[in-house]
């Protein structure tokens, strides 16, 4: 089978289709009646801030590739996401990441086709999963919040819902194949407004303001998920 020429073209051609909103609500509704048991999942805190209207990205903390399948779960958008660029080599399996939204980053280099997509994305009012902590992390501190999530916000006007998390590292963390049954807790956070400049523009000051704040977020919202599912 033929090599897909430009992957960043075909995710974005394959996400648009009214097919691909099909696939996606198969997903949804398999992780919602199949895995969010499995993981006996709850939810608390702003869960609506999942649900509004207008561009909106997703920054949850990231401990496992669940994170991204069980927030989305918890929400009544399509949301997209940036995914290895590796993972559109199998055009069967690119067809399906794409219709589930997905569309290719070059991790480890200023991707500017993937920035470009992400900003038509969120300018055409879509929802999107950015993590701040940009891979996997481990355990409950947070690590280091990555200028992404503050550029596209300052660039598009994208509000921001950060969520905490807590089980999915335990359930699937790195290295681990088959998920383990644990429970999970999300708690979602109060939305930040995108940065504003202290001056004319937006800088990178501003930007690093806007992150430190989504990290202090984050933490809190963490320590909340994890002394939820202790106390159960």
């Amino acid at each position: 089978m033929a090599a897909i020429e430009d992957p960043q073209e075909y995710a974005l051609t394959v996400g648009a289709k009214p097919a691909a909103l099909k696939v996606y609500r198969v997903v949804v509704t398999f992780i919602r009646r199949v895995m969010n048991p499995y993981f006996k999942v709850e939810v608390h805190g702003l869960v609506d801030n999942l649900k509004v209207d207008g561009p909106l990205i997703l920054a949850p903390v990231h401990r496992s590739n669940l994170d991204s399948m069980l927030v989305a779960g918890a929400s009544t958008r399509r949301c997209r996401a940036l995914a290895k660029h590796t993972m559109f080599k199998s055009r069967p399996f690119a067809w399906l990441i794409s219709s589930l939204g997905a569309f290719p980053v070059e991790r480890g280099t200023a991707d500017r086709d993937a920035l470009r997509a992400a900003r038509m994305l969120l300018d055409s009012g879509e929802a999107m999963f950015v993590f701040p902590e940009g891979t996997r992390q481990e355990g409950q501190q947070i690590g280091e919040i990555y200028d992404g999530v503050a550029y596209l916000s300052a660039k598009t006007g994208a509000r921001v819902v950060p969520v905490g998390i807590a089980g999915t590292g335990e359930a699937m963390g790195k290295g681990t194949k088959f998920p383990r049954r644990t429970k999970v807790v999300m708690q979602v956070g109060e939305i930040l407004e995108p940065p504003t400049g202290t001056g004319k523009r937006v800088t990178k000051g501003d930007r690093a303001a806007f992150s430190a704040r989504l990290g202090e977020s984050l933490q809190d919202l963490m320590d909340q998920a994890y002394a939820t599912k202790g106390a159960r």
